[in-house]
């Protein structure tokens, strides 16, 4: 795959220049070298945020919230135009099939529109208080924001992260991580073609225990927003307490489906298998769990297991059911998790197809059966194509399963049972709940995130647009 750009720079200040040093970018379709990327340093770090100050100082400071909605709308704009070509490098470089990139391309681009849309129309608002007094709050930018995102959905977790921060007028430092960035450094140009003010966005790739770790400690961050593991998320918080910095964590998750006995299984079954094993399973919102009412279970694992031994995996530009993994060491954890089921069903895995390239990072989806609801597939995460079935008795068992891990990102409840689903809703702890659905179709306007172990704070709607602003109040006395 050839470049339309020089993938060895870093942004910064609205210039593009190279580093010292690089890294490779490896293509997990094959395991072979496809390009090399920046290793940027703590002092390229410090750069940035200087880049990202001075901006608010200077032209994008001053611009006004209805300005910069159409700067990202246009940006939205541009990068809908150029959405097969931005799907065929996250395809290359994440391994996703090329019909899944193409839909982070767009989701990119629906996020710069709504967030472009949103940009002035988020109010303070007037309090009644003592006579004489005259009372209002403002919503302003944090400063400088840092943004750590994942390898898994780069487009996507820039559109939500970036281009919130951004519309609230906030000055941007984003670390993409070193698997996979090389859709945020198109996405960097794309803006700046669009006319983002030089400093606005600044993107620094490298290794997150070099770049990473100066972006989470730096003093003059004013806000980060994480996406990732649990592990890493820790210390990043740790990092921005000792200046007091809030943070934004979207980390890990567990997260169920519970279907129960008067549930539409024709609809379901699509969403119960298809949540599970989109991008090979690496998704923090995975559905990893299918939680059945017992007199449903045999029926719902058949008609599953029909589904898995259809899938195919393959490289990306193969398009298929599902891609490889994004590393041999990924392959390795998820491929010793299996291992770990040997104890369990095994009800079906689908086929790696013939024509996959042996270097490539591919695991065959595997579902399973019979498990209980304390066994390590049942509370760990994998982030790989693997689910697990685990049968239930009532709505309290239901609860209680669903609820009995230290994540709680996403449910879903299949009932036809309009009092259930209510009840369900209520009663799950997770950030999301779906019924009768999974995902709702991405909704850019729908908060996301967390609780538990697997964050907290808000991404994506309104809600994020918050999160990247500071409230003022401001109290007047005129007598």
């Amino acid at each position: 795959m050839k470049l339309w750009y020089d993938a060895r720079e870093i942004l910064i200040g609205g210039q593009w220049r190279r580093t010292s040093d690089t890294l490779p970018v490896e293509n997990p379709s094959t395991g072979t070298e496809m390009a090399q990327i920046a290793r940027g340093t703590a002092t390229d770090i410090d750069e940035a945020v200087a880049a990202a100050q001075s901006a608010l100082h200077g032209a994008w400071g001053k611009t006004t919230a209805a300005e910069r909605g159409r700067l990202l709308m246009r940006i939205g704009q541009m990068v809908a135009e150029r959405a097969d070509e931005l799907a065929a490098i996250e395809a290359a470089d994440v391994g996703k099939p090329l019909k899944q990139a193409r839909a982070d391309a767009l989701a990119l681009a629906r996020y710069m529109e709504f967030y472009g849309g949103a940009a002035d129309k988020v109010m303070g608002e007037t309090i009644p208080y003592l006579n004489g007094y005259t009372v209002y709050t403002l919503r302003e930018p944090h400063g400088v924001t840092g943004h750590i995102i994942p390898w898994n959905y780069p487009m996507q977790i820039i559109g939500r992260s970036v281009g919130a921060a951004l519309a609230m007028g906030n000055a941007c430092v984003l670390k993409p991580a070193e698997e996979a960035c090389l859709t945020a450094l198109a996405f960097a140009r794309i803006a700046q073609e669009a006319g983002l003010p030089e400093g606005a966005l600044n993107v620094v790739p490298g290794l997150g225990e070099e770049a990473g770790a100066a972006l989470s400690a730096h003093p003059g961050i004013n806000h980060i927003s994480f996406t990732g593991s649990v592990h890493v998320g820790t210390l990043i918080q740790a990092a921005a307490a000792r200046n007091v910095v809030p943070v934004t964590l979207e980390l890990g998750g567990k997260s169920p489906q519970l279907v129960f006995n008067d549930a539409d299984l024709d609809a379901a079954l699509p969403f119960l298998v298809n949540a599970g094993i989109q991008n090979a399973g690496q998704t923090c919102s995975a559905s990893s769990r299918i939680l059945v009412e017992r007199a449903r279970y045999d029926e719902v694992i058949t008609r599953m297991a029909e589904r898995y031994k259809a899938l195919q995996v393959g490289p990306a530009d193969a398009d298929l059911d599902v891609g490889p993994l994004i590393s041999a060491r990924q392959k390795e954890i998820v491929q010793g998790f299996i291992e770990r089921g040997t104890d369990l069903e095994m009800a079906a895995q689908g086929r790696i197809v013939d024509q996959a390239p042996a270097g490539g990072h591919y695991v065959a989806p595997t579902l399973f059966g019979g498990v209980s609801a304390g066994h390590a597939l049942a509370q760990q995460e994998i982030f790989g194509p693997v689910q697990v079935v685990i049968p239930f008795d009532d709505e309290g068992e239901a609860v209680q399963i669903a609820n009995g891990t230290e994540f709680g990102l996403v449910a879903s409840v299949w009932s036809r049972d309009g009092g259930r689903q209510m009840r369900m809703a209520r009663a799950l702890r997770a950030g999301q709940v779906f019924l009768n659905n999974y995902g709702a179709g991405g909704g850019v306007e729908l908060p996301f995130g967390g609780i538990g172990k697997s964050g907290h704070g808000r991404e994506k709607g309104f809600e994020a647009l918050y999160g990247f602003s500071t409230l003022k109040t401001v109290a007047a006395h005129h007598g």
